[in-house]
């Protein structure tokens, strides 16, 4: 069932500022509830004890009033817990850090006796973040065409020696979706090495689950969900411990951030009016009714901007491209022949328009972003309309 976007609109009270705001996949909008939670937050944290969350398996919960929390750890619990419904694991196997890149920082040391010896690992040269391992490297290469990342590939690059696999669920900025479930069959069949997967672009419209995605370890960057300042790793089970240095995670991540990416979480279950149950089961049937949406507005945005002659949509745009079933999110990075990313950027912002240029991309590169005066990318949140890309359409046709 498709969500009420009219509904999730009130939830937004910066939509009423003038603006359309289309830069969901560098700066989300923070929905009022969120934002109170962050305000209340913070008056609490700086009074509250430092304390470690206790080990507890707990992760699906009805739908309560919860009452304030009485310490820091209740704050740090809360996250995890709320993690834990997204991913579906239990709130012991979540670790909580200040930014993703720092607990990917910590999670590569963290990893060494998993990759002793003659251990190898797969990257993906279409991931933004990349890690640095110390173990042999086989590359992951991303179709230049669509921009996602063929799953049959990985039957060639997994073997016994492969111990750890890392990608993300998807392209931040050319939208192509990559079936990591399809990878990890792959992986399964040739290996008992660990999936890493970051869930972070496509948070908001498919599911995070371990078992979706084929993943042993989910990554969430807060930033997704309007909460920077904090990310997650949600491990597939507390009992995957012994085999990693859990030494090399520090519990440093901020208590009132925690409370409020706990709330943002609670924001995204309740996105479908109609959802019943525990958290989790409404985070299930929230990111279907997103899923929908969020389909509608991909092919909207596509369809409008493949229109124009002169603006080449990268990932859809050209030959190799043509007549490709690619899954995608409602994000596209386009450039126009012969306008500079800041004129495009200036007319948009000209119209109310909010967009952001391009940013450097491994696989923009790849693609020939090189060969552009630089490219616009547009991502949708769950309440935009077709009426902000017809908006849009109407803009960039005056420039091309």
């Amino acid at each position: 069932m498709a969500v009420d976007v009219a509904r999730i609109r009130g939830l937004y009270t910066s939509l009423g500022d003038g603006w359309t705001y289309l830069d969901a996949h560098i700066q989300p909008q923070i929905p009022e509830r969120v934002a109170a939670a962050a305000a209340r937050a913070f008056r609490s944290a700086p009074t509250l004890p430092r304390m470690d969350a206790p080990a507890e398996q707990v992760g699906s919960h009805a739908k309560l009033a919860v009452a304030p929390a009485a310490s820091g750890r209740d704050m740090f619990l809360a996250a995890r817990r709320a993690v834990a419904d997204l991913t579906d694991t239990s709130s012991d196997a979540v670790i909580l850090g200040p930014s993703l890149p720092v607990l990917l920082s910590r999670f590569s040391r963290a990893a060494r006796p998993l990759l002793r010896r003659d251990a190898s690992v797969v990257l993906s040269r279409a991931d933004s973040r990349m890690m640095n391992i110390d173990a042999p490297v086989r590359w992951a290469e991303p179709d230049v065409g669509t921009g996602e990342v063929p799953s049959w590939q990985f039957g060639g690059l997994v073997d016994g020696s492969t111990r750890l696999i890392v990608m993300q669920t998807a392209s931040p900025q050319v939208g192509s979706v990559h079936s990591t479930y399809h990878v990890a069959q792959y992986v399964r069949a040739a290996s008992r090495a660990w999936m890493l997967i970051d869930a972070t672009p496509t948070i908001t419209y498919r599911s995070a689950r371990h078992s979706d995605l084929g993943a042993d370890i989910v990554a969430i960057d807060g930033r997704a969900l309007g909460v920077p300042g904090i990310a997650a790793l949600a491990f597939r089970d507390y009992t995957m411990f012994p085999r990693i240095d859990r030494s090399a995670f520090i519990d440093d991540a901020s208590p009132a951030l925690a409370m409020t990416l706990a709330s943002a979480i609670d924001h995204l279950a309740d996105l479908d009016e109609s959802a019943r149950g525990t958290r989790r089961n409404r985070l299930a049937r929230s990111i279907e009714g997103l899923a929908e949406h969020g389909e509608q507005l991909s092919a909207a945005l596509i369809e409008a901007l493949q229109s124009m002659h002169k603006v080449h949509v990268f990932g859809v745009t050209g030959e190799v491209a043509a007549g490709a079933d690619v899954d995608r999110l409602p994000t596209a990075t386009f450039a126009i022949e012969g306008v500079p990313a800041a004129t495009i950027q200036q007319r948009l912002l000209t119209n109310g328009l909010v967009a952001a240029i391009s940013e450097a991309d491994p696989l923009l590169e790849a693609m020939g972003l090189g060969d552009t005066e630089g490219a616009i990318t547009c991502g949708l949140a769950p309440f935009n309309t077709v009426a902000d890309i017809d908006q849009l359409a109407r803009v960039v046709a005056s420039l091309g």
